[in-house]
């Protein structure tokens, strides 16, 4: 008996040490160590390789005293491990992201990625995330996708207000990084330019259709994955 316990503890235990913090999980970590206003200061936060979610948070924070200066944290295991003075990276302008409008965890964030990525028939072991603000101030959610080896294969940009997924690279037209999806080119109707109507047109047309389509599946995901960080932080 004591040698199937022991067994089942040595294979339930792996599995727990896999458990790693969402977004979230590392924005609370920061609250604690240093305040919970400190929250409302987030820049960005990225993290690499994550299998799904990374090992290591990286967390830029406006400097709180005014001063323009970004304080850079690392969160890891749970805890801070470490802390140090950093020049902006990732964010337009270093704006800071408004939390009261996350409805998106970096979980939630992977399942519309991961389910983009199946859509468009795009293989990865491993994603890398940036949370930030885009051009307008909205909080998005950047989704890159890797191959065992390393390589890029994929990117998605998911509204983490509303989880829409509003630009792809290198998905949906083979894995080259130059081909962009946007949404805004997608509500685009077809013109006369040269080539809209022989195959360029063609293959045009049925990229955007998968696109929209996914697009719409990622809507209705959302409504399973939504976390408002407004409830989580009150916990």
């Amino acid at each position: 008996m004591w040698r199937t316990l022991a067994a089942l503890v040595l294979f339930v235990t792996p599995a727990l040490a896999q458990e790693r913090l969402t977004a979230y999980d590392a924005l609370r970590v920061v609250g604690v160590h240093l305040s919970r206003e400190a929250v409302n200061h987030v820049i960005s936060v990225t993290g690499v390789r994550g299998d799904p979610q990374p090992e290591t948070w990286r967390v830029l924070i406006a400097d709180q005293r005014g001063n323009g200066g970004v304080r850079e944290i690392r969160v890891r295991n749970g805890q801070i491990g470490s802390e140090r003075p950093s020049s902006v990276v990732g964010s337009s302008e270093g704006a800071t992201i408004n939390t009261a409008r996350l409805n998106l965890d970096s979980s939630g964030a992977f399942a519309v990625a991961s389910h983009t990525a199946d859509k468009s028939g795009t293989r990865f072991e491993t994603a890398s995330y940036t949370l930030r603000t885009d051009e307008r101030g909205d909080p998005t959610w950047i989704v890159t996708l890797h191959a065992k080896s390393g390589r890029p294969v994929g990117t998605i940009y998911i509204g983490a207000n509303r989880g829409n997924v509003s630009r792809t690279e290198g998905m949906f037209a083979g894995t080259n990084m130059n081909d962009v999806e946007t949404e805004r080119e997608v509500a685009q109707e077809p013109g006369d330019e040269e080539g809209e109507h022989g195959l360029l047109h063609g293959v045009r047309s049925r990229i955007r259709g998968m696109f929209r389509r996914t697009q719409d599946e990622a809507r209705g995901m959302f409504d399973r994955v939504r976390r408002s960080f407004s409830d989580f932080i009150k916990r």
